[in-house]
């Protein structure tokens, strides 16, 4: 049987798979062959002892299935031995194999037929499991079986020349003759199969090899879209934090009706890009795996009543209903997560409901709480369903209507759902409106002093405080000059390291405000940990607009709090509240 069609290059592959198999089998058969041929010899001298000569037979036959499964065993790894050369090896062996069995034939009598059927029933099963150890090939199974085979043919033949039951022993020939054939046939159908299992199998490492290479450029191609996402952030973030500062400063100072209404137009518009380039950051900060959770009992009672006041006045604008109804249900988890994850989700429902209400609920039962966001809204198809929570994707708006946001909401929601460990469902009908389910397991009873804590700082008092301001951009320095200056503090502005570390030398401030990427391969975290080198517990705050998951990692590790631009007035007074200033004693001086 000519050998199935292989693609390029795989029947060398294929001719290495036998000398494999070859090999393997060479360590399980030499001891059951060695029995057998025993036995052989046993039955060829019954009633007596074997002959000298059977004895000898014996000894050799094993000789030659250990030299076998010796060689047999290394021409696989014989790679500097052409391939071609060991098929033929083996082959030979083989050969040598099956000569060697046929061979202990000659020791039967000639009158002895019932010791000759049993001898001939082992050869046979030999000959049979041929097929197996040699994977049907034709050159590997004829070079042991024909010789089996053939003698076998031969000595029944002989034997029915002698006197007795002569057609007895013809038809064992003509049927042993006919079994061989029908071997032949079965070894060409497993050797077909062994090819088409091989040709599959390289199918299939090549199909895992393609599938690893896509998951690799699609890796590379997250990775890259992530940089470009901080890149474009930091980029944009530069001058809205910039028109941000200004625009604080103006707010701060007596302005007419008009004016101030401007001023008023202005910070809405900054707010709202702000937002935007917040979902960038969450994305990024998801990405980056800095997302740190802080579990705690939460009461979700009081959780969706806070979001359902905080969004009412946005669904009310649109003309929409906000309602919440909770039974009384704790659970453990990260409060702030659990309500940006709600609040989304909210706010997604406000913006594809054009008429109706928005329901919030929580309910109780079999040891789990229900977090239920349902609207009227016009739903999602079942083709979009899915798709929903990609990045960027959003139903029914091909003119990106910036109001409508920038399509990452679902993705941040499904996020930080699974870093929760929340089990999020959706039903929505075209139409009728859609529903997510929140899926959380209750809190154990717990004392009501374990409750998650609620955090209130007042506004930093900056009057008289020394500030120095770190940033390679002339725009946000000067921003920042007036914005602090109109809180009553003392300002010193810093392009980089060289001015600033000269500055503190000068005279010690109470905060450092720095920017994190300074101009070339300076950062405010080097600058911060050479001012605390001499000055360990001066308080300082970074401000970026860099939302690389790289630099976000390296702000949480540095353990300095960070701001993101653009920083709004009331966000710097959070932030500053919340580190302890220095007092404006000066440090020790170093040249």
């Amino acid at each position: 049987m000519p050998r199935p069609a292989q693609p390029e290059g795989a029947e060398d592959l294929l001719d290495e798979e036998l000398l494999r198999l070859l090999a393997k089998q060479s360590r399980r058969l030499p001891l059951p062959i060695f029995l057998a041929a025993a036995l052989m010899a046993w039955l060829a001298s019954y009633p007596g002892w074997p002959s000298p000569l059977l004895l000898s037979w014996v000894a050799v036959l094993g000789t030659m299935l250990m030299a076998r499964r010796s060689l047999l065993g290394r021409l696989p790894a014989m790679h500097a031995v052409p391939l071609r050369l060991r098929m033929r090896v083996a082959v030979a062996l083989n050969a040598m194999n099956g000569l060697s069995h046929g061979a202990g034939l000659l020791f039967f009598p000639q009158e002895a037929m019932l010791p000759l059927a049993i001898a001939s029933l082992l050869l046979v099963g030999l000959c049979a499991g041929a097929v197996a150890t040699t994977a049907g090939n034709r050159a590997l199974f004829l070079a042991y079986a024909l010789p089996v085979m053939g003698a076998l043919v031969a000595r029944w033949l002989a034997t029915a020349q002698a006197p007795g039951p002569q057609p007895f022993a013809l038809a064992i020939a003509l049927i042993l003759a006919l079994f061989g054939a029908v071997l032949l046939s079965l070894a060409d159908d497993a050797y077909r199969l062994f090819c088409e299992s091989f040709a599959i199998r390289l199918q299939q490492a090549s199909l895992n090899r393609e599938l690893r290479a896509a998951l690799e450029r699609a890796e590379a191609a997250s990775r890259a879209k992530t940089r470009f996402l901080a890149s474009a952030s930091h980029d944009l973030r530069q001058p809205i934090h910039t028109l941000s500062l200004f625009a604080a400063s103006l707010a701060m100072r007596p302005l007419d009706p008009v004016s101030r209404d401007i001023s008023r137009h202005i910070d809405l518009a900054l707010e709202s890009l702000g937002t935007q380039l917040d979902a960038l950051l969450d994305i990024s900060k998801l990405d980056a795996g800095v997302v740190a959770v802080q579990p705690c009992r939460v009461e979700l009672a009081g959780l969706i009543e806070r979001i359902c006041q905080q969004y009412e006045p946005i669904a009310l604008a649109k003309g929409l209903r906000v309602s919440c109804q909770a039974s009384q249900a704790a659970v453990t988890t990260d409060p702030v997560l659990l309500a940006r994850v709600v609040g989304n989700l909210v706010d997604n429902a406000i913006k594809y409901t054009l008429q109706g209400d928005i329901a919030l609920s929580v309910s109780a039962q079999g040891g789990v709480a229900v977090l239920a966001i349902e609207d009227s809204g016009v739903g999602i198809a079942d083709d979009e369903q899915a798709r929903v929570f990609e990045e960027f994707y959003q139903v029914g708006n091909p003119e990106r209507d910036r109001g409508k946001g920038l399509g990452l909401g679902l993705s941040i929601v499904g996020r930080t759902a699974e870093l929760l460990g929340v089990r999020m469902e959706m039903v929505s009908r075209p139409g009728i409106g859609t529903a997510f389910y929140l899926v959380l397991a209750l809190a154990p009873e717990e004392p009501a002093a374990l409750a998650a804590p609620a955090h209130a700082h007042a506004h930093a008092d900056l009057a008289g405080r020394h500030v120095l301001v770190v940033d390679d951009e002339e725009g946000v320095r000067q921003g920042m000059r007036l914005l602090l200056e109109g809180l009553g503090a003392r300002v010193t502005l810093a392009e980089g390291e060289a001015d600033a570390l000269a500055a503190v030398h000068a005279g010690r401030p109470d905060f450092i405000l720095s920017d994190l990427r300074l101009r070339g391969a300076q950062s405010g975290i080097a600058l911060i940990a050479k001012v605390r080198a001499f000055a360990p517990d001066i308080a300082a705050l970074l401000i970026s607009g860099d939302t690389s998951p790289e630099r976000l990692r390296e702000a949480q590790a540095a353990n300095i709090p960070l701001l993101h631009k653009p920083v709004v007035l009331d966000q710097l007074r959070h932030a500053l509240s919340a580190i302890p200033a220095t007092s404006p004693e000066p440090g020790p001086s170093h040249d």
